[in-house]
């Protein structure tokens, strides 16, 4: 019991950039500012409410504590509800987004860096960002 309690307090004392990806919540116009200065590309998690892998990724790979750590510092991350939000509907239009999940790798200009569509492990989100990094 004392294990659990002293696991559970130090869990939930950790800072939240420890706790996996760090999704802003920001438009992705700012995102494209927040990335032209930062000199940072934009991850942006496409999913839909519906969508059972995009759920298992948010409950799993996007909590790792080790991809928080690389997508924190190299991107400028946003989660966007496809078909609800509004800058989702562009999005899709935009850069032909058509199943879920769809991860978008976008420069600060807009221009598509790379795209990967289903779900991903752990390990396929770190080479995925090694790929653009």
């Amino acid at each position: 019991m004392t294990v659990i309690a002293l696991t559970m307090m130090t869990s939930s004392s950790m800072p939240p950039s420890k706790k996996g990806i760090q999704f802003s919540d920001v438009s992705f116009e700012k995102a494209k500012k927040v990335a032209a200065k930062s000199g940072k590309l934009i991850f942006i998690d496409c999913y839909t409410d519906w969508c059972g892998p995009c759920k298992k990724m948010a409950k799993t790979a996007f909590r790792d504590y080790e991809i928080g750590e690389v997508y924190n510092e190299s991107f400028v991350c946003l989660k966007v509800e496809m078909e609800k939000e509004e800058d989702g509907k562009v999005l899709a239009r935009k850069y032909r987004v058509a199943a879920y999940p769809t991860l978008l790798i976008i420069d600060a200009r807009g221009n598509l860096v790379r795209t990967t569509v289903g779900y991903k492990t752990k390990d396929q989100l770190m080479a995925l960002a090694e790929s653009v990094l």
